[in-house]
């Protein structure tokens, strides 16, 4: 009896040493002879180029010269572990302490040299480079008998910070590259008919499955950045220009493989798990589980896809009118198939239901404006995706900079008749001054999919959406604290007035308002919360793992979320 209270007190003790600096040595050693040595230190991204270090901050990651000739690079920063691609999620916001050098120019020597310090931040300070179920199992077994919170990260594309964790054993599923082709997949435990699906691993980026899927003349539908990773984008709800005809990630999804916070390695699909089939079908990630593999529905090639591209010369660019046109047209182009993205001088439409002629007839009205308004643009036919995301890439998003953005699903009753055009018009050109003109309107949604009612866990907003409406505020590397804040209610303002024409609708949790109000809400919907929210208790009963406006989120209380004004 006394053996066992002695055991039971050894860990009470152990499990409230939150912080995993307070963890022995020898712990950390049996972790790491549990996971193959995958176990190793959490680098910030510049750290080589300080000679001044804050407390705990170790040696490694990339040389000096190489970090500054690739600190805006996404295609390196993808595979830095201490890497973010909006970098204040690097640093621990609310003391101002982290390692960022000045991403305006990374040559100059003084954002690195004394006095300045390169501080851990919001960088895991350990981190396991995950390759098989077992690694994620141990690292929750030692969560449970230490009490160091986890975190999960892949990508990095992150902009509200969920995947950085201050003060975590973090668990970064990068290196899962796998990608393998079915022609007729069926989820384990099911007797239906197979369907041609893609399996990738937790670790792919767009970029690989779609040139997978070029290769094998198949069309995988993802989003427009090549270094998002699949099982966040998909996790989110995952949206695509193609998603008007073809539905959002999580309606494709097909089977789940996911090692839960029990340690249990489970596949979750239409047969079995269903609950959590369910809530990874757009509860967000970091939440139920360690995704390991996705397998997503594709479609064979040739998939005929008829585009439209237009430039306008800043100089003759009438924002104003452009917009108008925009809120104008959105419902009809919707219904007929489009989708795309209408973003100030530089805009793209595709539809894979029309072919050349009737696009053009159908487009005529927009043409005849670009005409008369001087600008570019060209009409351009696609057998298949590949080359279509190929010339969205030609507008970069900027990567290796502090940013924040907000955004709003606009409905289908903002668009139904002049009256509502009216007050959306003067609502939509206040986001685009509030937001200097950084907005976007994302006609990403999945309007015209036939979803079966029910079967995902994302806002049902996104099915009555015509618009996905996504604004960005960019702040100095080297601002203050409150100078950050201030970006993030600068992001969160601009919105305002499509918040308040949309009362009870909701936001895309990938690309939302860090500080989004009632988040819950926007997200899921309270019907949908409450059953996520069921879901996680029964699969994480001791919240094992969380995050920042995640399904059961502790709040600033929590370690992971600790750095957030």
């Amino acid at each position: 009896m006394l053996s066992l209270t002695l055991s039971l007190l050894a860990v009470a003790a152990s499990a409230s040493a939150r912080s995993p600096y307070d963890i022995p040595k020898s712990e950390w050693d049996t972790l790491n002879s549990t996971v193959g040595g995958r176990l190793a230190f959490g680098v910030p991204f510049a750290r080589s180029c300080f000679q001044d270090v804050g407390p705990n901050v170790t040696t490694g990651g990339p040389d000096c010269a190489t970090v500054q000739a690739n600190y805006g690079v996404n295609t390196f920063r993808v595979n830095q572990f201490g890497s973010m691609m909006r970098t204040q999620w690097e640093t621990c916001q609310k003391t101002n302490q982290g390692c960022l050098i000045d991403s305006d120019n990374p040559q100059d020597s003084a954002a690195f040299s004394p006095p300045k310090v390169c501080h851990q931040g919001s960088i895991a300070p350990y981190y396991i480079s995950v390759k098989e179920p077992n690694d994620v199992t141990q690292a929750f077994a030692f969560s449970n008998r230490t009490g160091v919170p986890l975190s999960i990260k892949n990508t990095g594309h992150d902009f509200a910070g969920k995947s950085s964790g201050p003060g975590t054993l973090a668990l970064w599923t990068r290196n899962m590259q796998d990608i393998k082709y079915d022609a007729s997949f069926v989820p384990d435990g099911c007797s239906i008919p197979g369907t041609p699906a893609v399996t990738n691993g937790a670790g792919v980026d767009l970029e690989a499955i779609y040139n997978f899927a070029e290769a094998n003349k198949i069309t995988f539908v993802g989003g427009s950045a090549k270094t998002v990773g699949v099982t966040g984008w998909l996790l989110g709800g995952g949206h695509s220009v193609l998603s008007n005809s073809y539905g959002l990630g999580v309606d494709r999804v097909l089977q789940f493989k996911v090692v839960t916070p029990d340690g249990q390695y489970r596949t979750a699909n239409a047969c079995q798990n269903q609950d959590l089939f369910w809530a990874l079908r757009g509860g967000g990630g970091g939440t139920f589980g360690v995704v390991m593999e996705i397998t997503s529905e594709v479609i064979p090639n040739p998939l005929s896809i008829v585009s439209l591209q237009w430039n306008f010369d800043p100089q003759l660019l009438n924002v104003t009118t452009l917009f108008g046109v925009a809120v104008n047209s959105s419902l009809q182009w919707v219904q007929d198939g489009w989708g795309g993205y209408i973003v100030a001088t530089t805009s793209i439409l595709a539809n894979p239901k029309l072919n050349a002629a009737e696009a053009a007839a159908n487009l005529k009205p927009l043409t005849d404006y670009l005409k008369a308004s001087g600008a570019q643009f060209e009409w351009k036919q696609y057998e298949s995706f590949w080359p279509l995301f190929d010339a969205i890439q030609a507008v970069p998003v900027p990567v290796g900079v502090n940013g924040a953005v907000s955004s709003r699903l606009v409905p289908k009753s903002c668009f139904s008749n002049i009256l509502s055009r009216s007050i959306l018009f003067p609502a939509i050109l206040s986001t685009v001054v509030a937001a200097s003109g950084q907005a976007a309107l994302f006609m990403t949604t999945p309007f015209n999919y036939a979803a079966k009612a029910g079967a995902t866990s994302v806002t049902p907003v996104w099915r009555e959406a015509v618009w996905h409406v996504v604004t960005t505020i960019h702040w100095d590397w080297d601002a203050s604290a409150a100078r950050a804040k201030l970006g993030y209610t600068t992001a969160s303002a601009a919105v305002t007035p499509l918040r308040a024409l949309t009362l009870g609708g909701g936001a895309y949790l990938n690309e939302a308002d860090t500080y989004e109000p009632s988040w819950e809400n926007s997200f899921w919907g309270e019907s949908n919360y409450k059953q996520l929210l069921a879901t996680k208790k029964k699969y994480d009963p001791d919240s094992l793992l969380d995050c920042w406006h995640c399904v059961g989120s502790k709040g600033k209380s929590s370690q992971t979320e600790s750095c957030y004004y």
